[in-house]
């Protein structure tokens, strides 16, 4: 017989279990994304589509090759499409907001110069729709201290502060990207595999709102159950220093960066000492994050383009990636450059999208008070 389990095994054990179960969500969420892509083909006026970014700095290539082309697929293919600048987020994990309204007029410049249509597509900020916000009361009455702290997204951000106490903004982060996502009852979401818990909190708090406190009238929810949208294959561009891309990290190529910017940063570039250009991210992150580069910049594989440079060694790559992504990037700057002349246009663009996101976010509060009974 074997003795009894110990509190260590039995916390090895459901480890196990929540891995497992996180696998087969995963496989699950895989599944139905490749669904949606299916009906959306068929008939993309049945989804509305929530994304967006924070302005902490400016858009980098990442942004690009990571989130916004593909917006700018979905909103061509005909999907509703709501892009959230995330103001209010911004405070979070920071003290301050820094050069905000520089930061959003610049962003909406890149989405624009992306191909983003405000005729056909929402540019909103999270501070200009006040009852989008105001929907964290009655969410947050349906979420627990426990769940929110398990949150990977808030655990990350809590390990990173280096034992800061952490912002009641930040605890309650996941519950604020539910209202984002809730308020216009968006029923699918881009996301990273990593994101994907936010997600499932959503879905949460569109399941239990329904249970505790009804609906505005009898046949359907408040709020829909979104599903993920998750990018097969997407290939993660690291910053220039081979860690995470990240514009707090300072690794990053910016959007509005000119060509001999780009060029000057290509250059300092982390890669190795072997002058054989291999495509192996395992083993050779820097020069495979180069490779993925040329690839997204010009439409070809990495493996492909490692065997043409073969012993050309980083020199080659290098050069090879700052002519791909400058070309790439070409269009996009000129135009963004042309836009950033128009100051007034693009507060234009900002003030009718944050008027029909108060417009949506009014409505949807109104179902809420009536499905609590607080309509008096």
């Amino acid at each position: 017989m074997t003795g009894p389990t110990t509190e260590a095994e039995l916390e090895n054990v459901a480890e196990a279990l929540a891995q497992a179960d996180s696998g087969a969500s995963l496989a699950r969420s895989q599944r139905r994304s490749r669904e949606i892509e299916a009906q959306i083909e068929r008939d993309p006026s049945q989804f509305r589509v929530l994304t967006g970014d924070r302005p902490t700095g400016q858009l980098h290539v990442g942004h690009y090759f990571g989130s916004i082309i593909n917006r700018v697929r979905l909103q061509n293919q005909g999907v509703d499409t709501l892009v959230l600048i995330a103001d209010y987020q911004v405070i979070t994990d920071r003290d301050g907001v820094g050069p905000i309204a520089e930061r959003v007029i610049a962003m909406v410049a890149d989405y624009l110069a992306a191909g983003i249509d405000p005729e056909r597509s929402l540019i909103f900020t999270h501070s200009a729709v006040p009852a989008l916000n105001q929907l964290l009361l009655p969410f947050l009455s349906l979420v627990t201290d426990a769940e929110l702290r398990r949150n990977p997204t808030v655990k990350a951000e809590l390990d990173a502060t280096g034992g800061r106490p952490m912002s009641g903004l930040l605890l309650t982060y996941p519950v604020h990207q539910a209202a984002d996502i809730l308020f216009c009852k968006a029923n699918v979401v881009p996301v990273g595999k990593d994101q994907l818990p936010h997600l499932e909190q959503t879905r949460v708090v569109a399941r239990r709102f329904d249970e505790r406190y009804g609906r505005a009238t009898p046949d359907q929810p408040v709020f829909p159950q979104a599903d993920a949208l998750l990018s097969e294959g997407a290939i993660t561009i690291l910053g220039l220093d081979g860690t995470k891309m990240s514009k707090s990290r300072g690794n990053t190529i910016e959007l509005g960066m000119d060509a001999e910017t780009t060029a000057k940063l290509i250059k300092k570039a982390v890669t190795d000492s072997d002058r054989h250009i291999t495509y192996d991210p395992v083993n050779r992150p820097g020069v495979s994050n180069l490779l993925n580069l040329v690839a997204l910049s010009t439409g070809q594989d990495p493996v492909a383009i490692a065997a043409e440079i073969g012993d050309g060694g980083a020199g080659t790559l290098k050069r090879l990636a700052t002519e791909a992504l400058n070309e790439r990037l070409r269009a996009h700057r000129a135009r963004r450059l042309e836009l950033m002349a128009e100051p007034g246009y693009l507060h234009e663009v900002l003030a009718k999208g944050n008027a029909r996101a108060n417009a949506i976010a009014d409505q949807t509060l109104l179902e809420v008070r009536q499905a609590m009974h607080m309509v008096y």
